[in-house]
């Protein structure tokens, strides 16, 4: 075929994303997918030659086989070949071996990136193609053979050591220890007690809620209930009056466009999105969602990236839309956000590639969990344009014979962003109250006081949001590790979900112990964050891969060799179930599958019973009085059903709250929700709610 006459081939990724492209492009160009990776290291065997300088060994994907040929065709038949996989280490690597596979010479390569999928954005970029970079591909050549070298020699460790099945990573370990640390910091948690003293007083316009704060203008703790009392005796019958009135203007500012790390902790505490689902759906998001007759477009900018940046366009037309929708007031000055630590600012932040593409507007194109996840992204973003909200806050003192009381209260005065876009919490606050306006030397009524005794709280368990934030601040992984890390300890079974609060199981533990013992610098915070600054310095030029992997695998090389000798069998022991096998009589003890939790007899594989593992609440059905229990959906979601099913069909999707029951019907409480402080009756025929 004569060259002229020929079309440049566009390879991509994923066949959304080619559609995508090809919409743009019309029928000027060929656009095919390479499903992803085509060549990879094998899974049979290290594929590493450590005595030639770490020299991977890369084979053919199994089952790539139909797609590289297509490609080769397809190569063959073009006048030119534009790599356009996706705009990060890994896409960089990807097209490095398309190279490799269809014959092309990567520095002659025409690599072309885009951080949204628009056809201005992706034309533009088509202006513009490149070579491979090749600190890219080595930096993530680096992490890949790190991560063979650590897996695929600490892994069988393990399995002789422990049982099969098992691994251990370089990210993923110091993640488990960081999980591991904080059950053992609750385990050693020693409670604290205080007290507090809490006053409603009458004043002349209403009735005012104070807290006890100190003695004579000096903030005083209440340690004990004899110190309770001492300040009860010495206000006995005194006069309470104003002291000081003190108003205030606060700002709240709106928040930073998303990062990888936010979005996903924000998804996870607003939409109840594990980390993994979260980037799923964003991909389809960015790679391009039919909109009928406006065809394929990709709704967001890439989706990995740890900046806050935005560009000029996109903040211009952000404001045009605050103007047009809210009022000049409310158009914000735009905050320039901290760059975490390691953060390398590639790309811009996770926004709408067009503001004007309302949510509302493209919801009958969208799945749920697109809807969902767009409309955040979407909120986020123009709420990051618009003014902070402005609060009159006010903070009144008032003396008893020395003793100070204080109350205090806030009005919103300007929502600003607020009436976008609100930040989700990993831990509800308690709003201020609006307090009844009070004068300097007013004196109030004592109409009632009231001790109370508290006790420090254990810090919390990670929750995946919470898991993500801290290794994002620790410098651990980067964006596009944070799901595959969570996903691997659960996977492994080193970790557990319970109340969507990650514990780390009995095998966990022993895991981390072991690794901590034997391999301190791979559990170890600090090396693990450095070891992400130099896969960085690769990528930025400043570091040869091969010195990196070297001085990482000497030491660690003799670690193995010691831990070899050293570790001893380790038999782990089942949890007994509390009962017996009713056909051979002996204990039967909990197992876990990929399917969750069971049963089964103590005597496998002489005795092969099992049963269904049953997780009772200790609530009661207000229909039959059976056993309210744990169960799942299809889609594996929690809800608590009764035992008796199907003879009874109650349900309810929020847990019961132990001891509590409804003083109505007598049915169990469950927690109210929300932003709700307080308990309602968990029978839906029954609305009886109660205050914490």
């Amino acid at each position: 075929m004569n060259k002229q006459l020929r079309r440049p081939l566009i390879i991509v990724e994923s066949p959304t994303k080619a559609r995508t492209i090809l919409r743009f492009m019309k029928s000027k160009y060929d656009v095919k997918a390479s499903m992803g990776h085509v060549r990879d290291l094998p899974k049979s065997k290290l594929g590493v030659d450590i005595e030639d300088g770490f020299k991977p060994q890369y084979i053919t994907i199994r089952g790539k086989g139909k797609v590289i040929t297509e490609l080769k065709d397809a190569a063959k038949q073009a006048s030119h070949v534009y790599l356009a996989t996706d705009p990060d280490r890994e896409g960089e690597a990807i097209s490095w071996h398309l190279c490799h596979v269809l014959g092309i010479n990567p520095q002659e390569a025409q690599r072309v990136t885009f951080h949204e999928i628009t056809e201005n954005a992706v034309k533009e970029a088509f202006r513009h193609p490149m070579p491979i970079k090749q600190s890219l591909v080595d930096a993530q050549q680096a992490r890949r053979i790190l991560d063979r070298l650590v897996g695929y020699t600490l892994s069988p460790l393990l399995w002789k050591k422990i049982k099969p099945g098992l691994s251990a990573g370089r990210v993923q370990s110091s993640a488990l220890r960081l999980i591991v640390d904080r059950e053992i910091e609750i385990e050693c948690f020693k409670p604290e007690e205080y007290w507090t003293i809490e006053a409603q007083l009458q004043g002349e316009k209403g009735v005012v809620k104070a807290k006890y704060y100190g003695f004579d203008g000096k903030k005083r703790e209440l340690k004990n209930r004899p110190d309770v009392d001492n300040v009860l005796r010495e206000i006995d019958d005194a006069e309470f009056i104003v002291v000081s009135v003190k108003p205030k203007e606060r700002r709240k500012n709106p928040p930073l466009p998303f990062t990888t790390s936010t979005l996903q902790q924000e998804a996870s505490r607003k939409l109840g999105f594990p980390v993994r689902k979260t980037m799923r759906v964003a991909q389809t998001l960015y790679e391009g969602v039919e909109l009928g007759e406006h065809g394929y477009a990709g709704l967001i900018t890439y989706m990995r990236t740890d900046s806050t940046r935005v560009s000029p366009v996109a903040v211009k037309e952000a404001r045009q839309y605050i103007d047009g929708a809210f009022g000049k007031e409310y158009i914000g000055r735009g905050r320039k956000g901290k760059s975490a630590p390691g953060a390398q600012d590639a790309h811009e932040a996770i926004r709408p590639t067009e503001v004007l593409r309302l949510p509302s507007e493209i919801k009958r194109f969208l799945t749920e969990d697109q809807y969902k996840l767009y409309e955040l992204i979407w909120s986020r973003f123009v709420a990051s344009q618009m003014a902070s909200a402005i609060y009159d806050t006010v903070t009144c003192d008032i003396a008893a014979n020395k003793h100070v009381f204080r109350a205090t209260g806030s009005r919103l005065a300007f929502p600003g962003f607020t009436r976008l876009y609100e930040e989700g919490e990993d831990t509800s606050e308690e709003a201020a109250e609006e307090i009844v306006p009070l004068t300097v030397n007013e004196r109030l009524e004592l109409r009632r006081i009231e001790p109370l005794q508290h006790f420090t709280q254990p810090p919390k368990r990670y929750t995946e949001a919470s898991l993500v934030k801290a290794l994002e601040q620790n410098g651990i992984g980067r964006p596009s590790t944070y799901a595959p890390i969570i996903a691997t300890l659960t996977e492994r079974e080193y970790v557990v979900r319970e109340k969507r609060r990650l514990v780390p199981t009995e095998l966990g533990r022993l895991v981390d112990s072991i690794l901590r013992e034997h391999f301190p610098s791979i559990v170890d915070v600090g090396f693990t964050a450095d070891m992400e600054k130099q896969l960085d310095a690769i990528e930025e030029g400043s570091f040869q891969w091969e010195q990196v992997i070297e001085e990482f695998w000497k030491p660690f090389s003799k670690q193995l060799e010691s831990a070899e000798k050293q570790i001893e069998r380790v038999k782990l022991q089942d949890e007994l179930a509390g009962v017996d096998c009713e056909k051979c009589g002996r204990p039967m003890v909990i197992k876990r599958s990929r399917y969750g939790k069971f049963i089964a007899c103590s005597g496998y594989p002489e005795c092969k019973n099992t049963k269904p593992f049953v997780e009772r609440t200790g609530a009661i059905c207000p229909r039959c009085k059976g056993d309210i229990v744990v169960r799942r959906s299809r889609k594996g979601r929690v809800f608590f059903g009764c035992l008796n099913y199907p003879e009874c069909d109650f349900v309810s999707w929020s847990r019961p709250v132990p001891g509590k029951e409804c003083p109505m019907c007598g049915c169990f409480l469950v927690e109210a929700g929300g932003r709700s402080k307080g308990y309602r009756c968990g029978n839906p025929d029954c609305r009886y709610t109660e205050k914490s």
